[in-house]
């Protein structure tokens, strides 16, 4: 049973005490239950189900589950629960059956490929989704999304299964669908919980609860819902609650509530729980209690009898097929026990190591990256477009500098004029050197921002959904690490190797090649980390942009800095120290002299670089860490 104890849930940084949910209390037996969370827009639906969910911790009251406090004694494990939210959180480029095998793939470990074949195949038939396994996910209607969403719940056989407006926007046929989905999700001793505006299919619900701005107005059976309000269309309901105050209504719920509980099958096998003290009845009004619960067990009687249909109703839907009414015929013992042996979770669902979800995350990762075509594209021609942009500027290679010789007869005047000719030549060749490095610099810390900015950002959603279901926040950050990892290196490489072979800088390839790698990773974490700490993907492409774009200002490459600004900003500016130790491998040539002649910037030693753009890698990795195991939901 899940029981909820007068729940309240505070508004926060409000200047006043705010609820947004108050003194919630509701039952809901766990064999088999589908019910309806309706009330008005902002009523705290939403809200309420993301309590449940512990997904917004609650001010006051308790969350019981099968006996269990979840405030004391810990949240639902990952496979007990599913919950379904209003956004997508399926990929649009995977399949339905890819999108299913990898949700059980990272949520329920100890299962071969014929056992997760056998249970996709299960989960696709019990949603309806058989005939298009191999459709992609972007080409789906509304409706086949949300089977989709559930599907994905339904691969660790969740015991409360939260759906948050999954019927919203759908067109009648697909709504009618997707509402028998529900009850029939619900017959296999599990609680549906269903926030909805919908009054349509009522019938097919356990048990209706109705919110009024934060405040329980109904709970019970949907047969006497529109008799509790004295309203005979579903269209007055919501216009019934705007008539009294939603403190009277609760405390019109909290007089009636046991009788209405008993009469829907809600009560527990033992005595109620008492009320609040504040809410006791005197001693005076024990009469008329007992005559108003005469009254109402007589009403419920008249009720039953009065040929509504809504318990044939009810009856009748439970034959129904999820896929929009149609009747399933009888199965014989056999077929059935076999039906549910096939596909069959075992007894303990175990969440996958981190390493297994690594894997699995990370193959999914190249799988969407391939299939992109547009951000294929792009990023091959950043690998071989940049690297023309830099050269174009040194198609001969670089010229020779000239040793200063003596002028013949020691003319003075000859002497003077050779030495601001080789000074000259010096500083022309200092920028240009120096110009094609940094270029080099800031170009892939530009790719390094394109690759990561909207790298977890993007997807924030889905991967809070993951993350819900048991996803471990290291694996999927590692995952992104690896495959950005593999671009790095790919676009690093091939900038050094190619600038190189046209332009022939001197000095050892392979430390320019790593000093190259170091820059272009250390913006590609830090980008990571901003895309974890974003709450958009446009924010984070933003701030990405923005940090590369003071990159050379800052580097003084092109103009020196005061010293005092230096001490505060070289530290976090990479392209400097990318820039500053690439020059450092030139130290033992003529080109070293000649870039000293025109930068009065200070340059570091080639290891002290090295060393700080590691340091910068692994800051950005870890605040990508931190940002990941923060909650993004809103």
């Amino acid at each position: 049973m899940l029981e909820l104890q007068t729940v309240s849930l505070e508004l926060p940084n409000a200047p006043e005490e705010q609820l947004l949910l108050t003194e919630i209390t509701a039952r809901f037996p766990s064999e088999g239950h589908f019910a309806a969370i309706l009330g008005p827009s902002g009523c705290g639906k939403s809200t309420l189900l993301k309590v449940i969910a512990g997904l917004r911790e609650h001010s006051i009251g308790k969350i019981i589950w099968e006996g269990r406090d979840l405030v004391e004694e810990g949240d639902l494990a990952p496979h007990e629960i599913g919950y379904v939210p209003q956004f997508s959180i399926a990929y649009d480029l995977l399949t339905v059956w890819e999108s299913v095998e990898g949700a059980l793939r990272l949520r329920v470990a100890g299962l071969d490929a014929d056992e997760r074949e056998a249970r996709v195949e299960k989960i696709l038939a019990e949603v309806g989704l058989s005939e298009i396994i191999d459709r992609p996910v972007q080409v789906l209607s509304g409706g086949q999304k949300r089977r989709l969403a559930l599907a994905l719940e339904m691969v660790s056989s969740p015991r409360l299964l939260l759906c948050d407006e999954v019927t919203s926007g759908l067109d009648p046929k697909a709504e009618d669908e997707i509402a028998h989905l529900l009850h029939a999700l619900s017959r296999d001793k599990r609680i549906v919980l269903s926030v909805t505006h919908s009054l349509r299919h009522l019938s097919l619900c356990d048990s209706v609860i109705v919110l009024y701005q934060g405040h329980v107005a109904y709970h019970g059976a949907p047969e006497f819902l529109f008799h509790y309000f004295g309203v005979e269309k579903h269209e007055d309901l919501f216009p019934c609650l705007a008539k009294r105050k939603p403190q009277d209504w609760h405390r019109s719920w909290e007089k009636h509530r046991e009788a209405y509980y008993e009469q829907s099958g809600l009560s527990k096998a033992a005595a109620p729980a008492s009320l609040p003290a504040a809410e006791s009845k005197p001693a005076d009004t024990e009469t008329s209690d007992d005559a108003e619960k005469a009254r109402l067990q007589e009403l419920f009687k008249k009720l039953e009898t009065s040929g509504d249909g809504a318990a044939a109703e009810k009856t009748e839907a439970a034959k129904e097929s999820s896929e929009g009414g149609e009747a399933k015929p009888e199965k014989e013992d056999g077929e059935t026990k076999k039906e549910n042996a096939e596909g069959a979770l075992p007894g303990a669902v175990s969440t996958p190591s981190a390493a297994t979800q690594f894997f699995v995350l990370l193959a999914r990762r190249w799988k969407l990256f391939l299939r992109d075509r547009g951000q294929l594209i792009l990023q091959l021609a950043l690998l071989f477009g940049f690297p023309c942009l830099v050269v174009i500027f040194a198609l001969d290679g670089l010229p020779q500098i000239k040793s200063l010789a003596a002028a013949p007869g020691g003319n003075f005047m000859q002497q003077m004029q050779m030495e601001f000719s080789q000074r000259s030549d010096m500083m022309r060749n200092g920028s240009l050197v120096s110009g094609l490095i940094m270029f080099q610099v800031v170009l892939l810390a530009l790719m390094g921002s394109n690759n990561a900015a909207r790298e977890i950002a993007g997807e924030r959603l889905i991967f809070e959904k993951e993350k819900f279901a048991g996803l471990n926040p290291l694996a999927y950050v590692l995952s992104k690490a690896s495959f950005l990892a593999v671009l790095v290196l790919a676009q690093s490489i091939w900038m050094g190797v190619f600038v190189n072979w046209v332009v022939r800088f001197p000095g050892s390839l392979g430390s320019q090649i790593l000093l190259l790698v170091l820059v272009n990773a250390a913006l590609t974490a830090i980008s990571l980390g901003i895309s974890a700490l974003m709450r958009t993907a446009e924010q984070a492409s933003l701030v990405s942009i923005y940090l590369v774009g003071f990159q050379l200002p800052l580097s003084g490459a092109v103009l020196a800095l005061p010293k005092v600004l230096n001490l505060f900003t070289r530290p976090f500016i990479a392209s400097y120290w990318g820039w500053s130790g690439f020059i450092m491998t030139l130290h033992n040539t003529r080109f070293y002299d000649a870039v000293t002649q025109v930068t009065q910037t200070t340059l570091s030693a080639e290891a002290l670089c090295v060393w700080v753009l590691l340091s910068h890698v692994v800051l950005g990795l870890f605040l990508a860490y931190m940002g990941s195991r923060s909650s993004r939901w809103e």
